[in-house]
């Protein structure tokens, strides 16, 4: 028998990778899709609204994604200005510059994670949106702008984070697979 052509393995309803009989971890080698998925036959309709949906939340990916979007909103808001003393993100303009942090953000951590975990970076963005709003608008000399368009410009930031990360695990499961002849 050639290799690569094992008869027992299968084909994940997911991504369409090849997978053998049993893997070890019970999950697609690609996706990481659960085992029980890949034995059960669905027809190709609801392979096509399945494959883009969340299989559940992850705590582990929750704090990953916290860690990276607290990590990346500090260097630009706080520690950026504190190296380039022209830059001053205070006001409406450190929250106009967290939504692409975010949205960037958002979709690394959906280009990384295994299976489909695209509502953690969005929890974390907005775990990491309320400081941030309150530093921002407290630490402004003139006010500029009310408590309210923080919270609006925060809601639109939390949004493009969904964005972002439902567009990295796009990326990363890649193109949807060709039906079967």
């Amino acid at each position: 028998m050639a290799a690569g052509k094992n008869p027992a393995a299968m084909n994940c309803p997911s991504c369409g990778v090849r997978n053998s009989p049993v893997p070890a971890n019970r999950r697609c080698v690609s996706c990481g899709a659960t085992m029980e998925q890949l034995k059960r036959s669905i027809s190709p309709e609801q392979d096509r609204t399945r494959r883009y949906q969340q299989e559940g939340f992850s705590v582990l990916w929750l704090f990953i994604s916290l860690v990276v979007q607290a990590v990346l909103t500090a260097a630009l808001v706080i520690g950026l200005p504190m190296v380039v003393g022209a830059l001053d993100f205070e006001g409406s303009s450190g929250m106009t510059a967290a939504i692409p942090v975010w949205f960037v953000g958002g979709m690394l951590v959906g280009m990384i994670s295994p299976g489909k975990t695209f509502i953690e970076p969005v929890v974390a963005s907005f775990l990491i949106a309320i400081p941030t709003v309150f530093y921002l608008f407290k630490g402004q000399t003139v006010r500029t702008m009310p408590i309210f368009m923080y919270v609006i410009l925060a809601i639109i930031g939390v949004l493009f984070t969904l964005i972002g990360s439902y567009l990295g695990e796009r990326i990363q499961m890649g193109p949807p697979p060709k039906p079967a002849q």
